[in-house]
């Protein structure tokens, strides 16, 4: 399975309490709070980058938190596309 990197944008920023209920179910992230917005850095392990996604999500809610959004680095998005699109094409074998 692939290692997906990225970053769940909190709506409310967690108190230590709160922070230590997120730690305990989100074990592959990094809580942070930088220019007043708190988020969750992710370097989550999944078939797909979706996937990863979902599950950081869902676990995000189970803490009691609600996401505000999904930051992905260009970078990823570009990958996954390529990626995508490869496994779109028909295989074409020659003899």
């Amino acid at each position: 399975m692939k290692v997906h990197e990225f970053t769940l944008i909190l709506t409310v920023d967690p108190n230590e309490e709160e922070s230590d209920r997120l730690y305990g179910i989100c074990n592959d992230g990094t809580l942070a709070t930088i220019a007043d917005v708190p988020q969750i850095r992710f370097h989550r392990e999944a078939p797909s980058l979706e996937e990863a996604l979902r599950s950081a999500m869902a676990n995000v809610r189970k803490a009691g938190f609600d996401v505000a959004r999904i930051e992905i680095e260009p970078e990823v998005v570009v990958q996954g596309t390529q990626v995508f699109q490869s496994e779109q094409q028909p295989h074409v074998t020659t003899t």
